[in-house]
């Protein structure tokens, strides 16, 4: 298993949120992203995600393998917690349900509707529906938020885990989760030197 980025450059509405980033990530690798709003680290992600494309480079992995937690926790609002993450465990053919729920103190609102949930509730379960997957990257955007310390130190045990499995990782976070043998891009080496007028929109590729 392996993420490949090769000379990638993200444009959106006519401006370049950086040129040129490459990157290589074998199995065991966890990436953190750094660098200020609107640096490209979101942009960075949904493009490894292929929910945007790149307007130039190649992007080389497996986009079976991939799971992607943004800012939205991708929480059906009309199914109750456990309906949830049943739903994803159906299409991934998981079998650790009840594992997961315990894991991020799920168990207690297994019937609670995701509408009723809180900010932090809902992020739990949004991280719980991703570890779900059993998928072998990881593309996580400041994941804590709205976590409190407590869950934010089993969520940054659950990243150690799936890298010291043989996992990939990567993640913007604007806290160090003290992820051993991290390794780190600075989305300021890659700003862009000047105003784009190509379409934003041309399409990446995934091989």
């Amino acid at each position: 298993m392996s993420l490949s980025v090769q000379n990638i450059s993200c444009h959106r509405a006519g401006r370049a949120i950086f040129e040129n980033l490459s990157f290589d990530l074998n199995k065991g690798d966890c990436l953190v992203l750094r660098g200020p709003n609107g640096s490209g680290k979101t942009t960075l992600l949904k493009t490894l995600a292929g929910i945007l494309p790149s307007a130039t480079g190649e992007i080389h992995c497996d986009p079976a393998q991939i799971s992607y937690a943004g800012h939205l926790d991708a929480i059906k609002a009309q199914l109750s917690v456990r309906e949830n993450l049943a739903f994803w465990a159906g299409v991934y053919n998981a079998r650790d349900l009840d594992r997961v729920m315990s894991k991020f103190d799920l168990a207690t609102l297994a019937d609670r509707y995701g509408q009723t949930l809180s900010a932090g509730q809902r992020r739990r379960l949004g991280l719980a529906r991703m570890i779900l997957t059993d998928c072998q990257i990881w593309l996580l955007d400041e994941p804590t938020n709205s976590l409190d310390a407590e869950h934010a130190a089993v969520f940054a045990k659950s990243i150690t885990k799936h890298c010291a499995d043989g996992g990939i990782a990567v993640l913007s976070s604007h806290i160090d989760l003290h992820i051993p043998n991290t390794q780190t891009l600075d989305m300021a080496d890659f700003a862009p030197s000047g105003t784009i007028e190509t379409d934003p929109f041309l399409q990446g590729s995934f091989s």
